[in-house]
């Protein structure tokens, strides 16, 4: 008897780098040009949009119900009321938790029973779980939502508990519209996967989220911040870059696993930071630090391009509008549910469970042959 070992195809790709497992017309990196395309636009041209018209050009055709603009806005508007009441009860539990993993608590409250269209619900939720765990963290109660306001206007509201200045909307708005979509991303290709498996919305949106919490997809744009402060001065910029290079560190903010020129999304949060009237110093400390990292990563390592990313500028955005540094992965989480959501709606019009294969490499057992 006789066995084989070799799967179909012999070829083995460890982190699938350049292997097609879905086709969709959501949106598409390519990352030798530095441009991401969601459902026919350039990156550019949606960064005027609110996060309600992207949701309405992701969810078009894919999503049951109504998804003009006008209709997604009312529909998360009452969600986020739904959201509101489901999580009163259960936010003292959250005590004790990083705010993600809070967030991943609160999120398991969502019922498959949910009678609210479940996708619906998943993006409202995020937000005001999002803004009331940070406010709990700070000894503070939490702000019912206003139905009748955009999604990024009420989640500054439920943060600060007053109503946003209109720059803070425009830069969160752009924010959230910039992390919409980002192609097959880890936590993207883990909602497809459990989509599948036909689970319900909500756990694949969790299981996302936990994918999204990792320090190499979601959760670095805090330590942009951290070493920032750690540079402190303009004099200290040079050397604090050089001595971290020189000690083998990563610069937060630099580098993309698939960009290998710019990162067109660190372009327009760059630009929403500094619109912001009230982020001057910090956006031009920002943009020298930026210039002495781009010019010692292209000394130092002039064979790998390694440009900006967004996380630099999200650190800033972020800081600026007056979420907690603690709290950007669950922002990020917030943007990024509109893409998991309408990969799941795409995912599961073609029914196919996702069942990669694996090439096994350890030992074998002898088998007796008959007669021996």
């Amino acid at each position: 008897m006789s066995f084989n070992l070799a799967p179909l195809n012999d070829h083995v790709a460890p982190g699938l780098d350049d292997v097609v497992a879905a086709e969709t017309v959501l949106s598409h990196v390519d990352g030798a040009a530095g441009r991401l395309i969601v459902r026919g636009y350039d990156l550019e041209e949606l960064a005027g949009r609110s996060f309600e018209g992207v949701l309405s050009l992701l969810w078009q055709d894919l999503a049951p119900g109504p998804t003009d603009e006008t209709a997604i806005r009312a529909d998360l508007g009452r969600a986020r009321l739904h959201a509101y009441a489901v999580m009163l009860p259960l936010l003292e539990a959250t005590d004790g938790l990083a705010p993600v993993e809070a967030l991943r608590l609160l999120l398991s409250a969502l019922a498959d029973t949910e009678p609210a269209a479940h996708h619906v619900l998943a993006v409202a939720a995020v937000q005001v779980f999002a803004a009331a765990i940070q406010r709990r963290r700070a000894g503070r109660h939490p702000v019912a939502p206003d139905a009748s306001l955009g999604q990024a206007a009420d989640f500054l509201r439920m943060l600060h508990g007053r109503p946003a200045d209109a720059g803070h909307v425009r830069a969160l708005d752009t924010y959230l519209v910039t992390v919409a979509d980002h192609g097959l991303n880890a936590s993207t290709f883990t909602a497809r996967v459990i989509a599948s498996t036909r689970a319900g919305l909500f756990s694949l949106v969790i299981g996302g989220l936990c994918a999204l919490k990792g320090p190499l997809h979601g959760g670095a744009p805090g330590p942009v911040l951290d070493m920032l402060d750690a540079i402190g001065e303009p004099s200290r910029i040079r050397p604090w870059l050089s001595e971290a290079l020189a000690r083998g560190e990563r610069l937060m903010g630099f580098g993309h696993r698939v960009y290998r020129v710019r990162d067109p999304r660190a372009d327009v949060l760059k630009k929403a930071v500094a619109d912001l009237r009230d982020a001057g110093g910090r956006i031009r400390f920002a943009e020298a630090v930026e210039k002495e990292a781009l010019a010692l990563l292209a000394e130092r390592k002039p064979l790998r391009p390694l440009a900006t990313n967004v996380e630099f500028y999200t650190a800033l955005v972020l800081e600026a509008v007056g979420f907690a540094r603690e709290s950007f992965t669950n922002v990020f989480a917030a943007g990024r549910m509109a893409g998991w959501t309408a990969h799941v709606l795409e995912q599961e019009k073609t029914g196919r469970l996702i069942r990669p294969q694996s090439r096994y490499v350890g030992p074998v057992p002898s088998v007796a042959r008959p007669g021996s």
